[in-house]
């Protein structure tokens, strides 16, 4: 049996402010990886056209990539 403690915050007015400072500030973090994701993805598109990689090199590719992210998703891109 696992114990699990739980926490009760109690918000108030005075808090609207800094929940929205919060809710934008991870929007702008969602909207700057989105970009990033597409950034690096155009990237990719462009090392494949311009080295005419097959379709097995391209998968491989997108494989190896799809590994980066998982590794920094883990902390571990060092």
């Amino acid at each position: 049996m696992r114990n699990i403690e739980t926490h009760t915050t109690k918000t108030g007015p005075d808090d609207a402010g800094l929940s929205l400072l919060f809710t934008e500030t991870r929007l702008d973090e969602r909207k700057n990886c989105a970009i990033s994701v597409s950034v690096r993805m155009e990237a990719l598109a462009m090392h494949i056209t311009q080295n005419d990689m097959t379709g097995a090199e391209a998968a491989e590719l997108l494989r190896r990539e799809a590994d980066r992210y998982e590794a920094e998703s883990r902390g571990d891109w060092h």
